[in-house]
């Protein structure tokens, strides 16, 4: 189960699932960048694809991570590998394997997270979009729509914690027999 799974990868990947974020950039990931009372994640543009800055509500269990590895001994990166360096972009794909899910991409979650978001909630497309960072693809539609639609995402992402917390997951754990 990733819940119980050794190694700061294993929190990194479970980070990376509440977050819906790149690999890039929860593995870049800062301390420097966590407005923890306000639970947003600002991520500066230069670590983003588009070379954008994005900010991401956090939900109660990505602060609780926050939370687990923050011992005041480390660096400004996060989740650091040895010292102040960070994981390679495979740190996160050698959990799965480990748990028996090889065939499992990292990014698969977040494309769980979009196929969740339309089937399963009522949220608009833009804001789905946004929570994944997204540009719009009509030049149109991106002229008017500045915004961040922070709380919309808050919300979006706090179910989306719920979702994947909840009973009506299928434990990510290593066959036993």
């Amino acid at each position: 189960m990733l819940a119980g799974a050794d190694g700061k990868a294993a929190v990194a990947l479970q980070f990376l699932i509440f977050t819906v974020c790149r690999t890039n950039e929860v593995l870049g990931a800062r301390w420097s960048e966590i407005d923890r009372p306000r639970a947003v994640w600002k991520i500066p543009g230069e670590r983003m694809k588009m070379d954008e800055d994005h900010s991401v509500p956090l939900t109660a269990p990505a602060l609780a991570i926050l939370d687990e590895m923050r011992d005041g001994s480390q660096g400004d990166l996060i989740f650091p590998a040895v010292g102040d360096e960070p994981f390679s972009d495979m740190a996160m794909l050698a959990v799965l394997d480990r748990l028996g899910y090889g065939h499992v991409t990292v990014h698969g979650f977040r494309a769980t997270f979009a196929t969740w978001a339309e089937e399963c909630t009522d949220y608009p497309d833009g804001v789905r979009e946004a929570a994944l960072a997204h540009k719009y693809k009509n030049e149109t539609m991106a002229a008017y729509q500045r915004g961040e639609k922070l709380e919309k995402r808050r919300a979006l992402m706090a179910d989306w914690a719920a979702y994947v917390t909840g009973s009506n997951v299928v434990s990510l754990r290593a066959d036993t027999g």
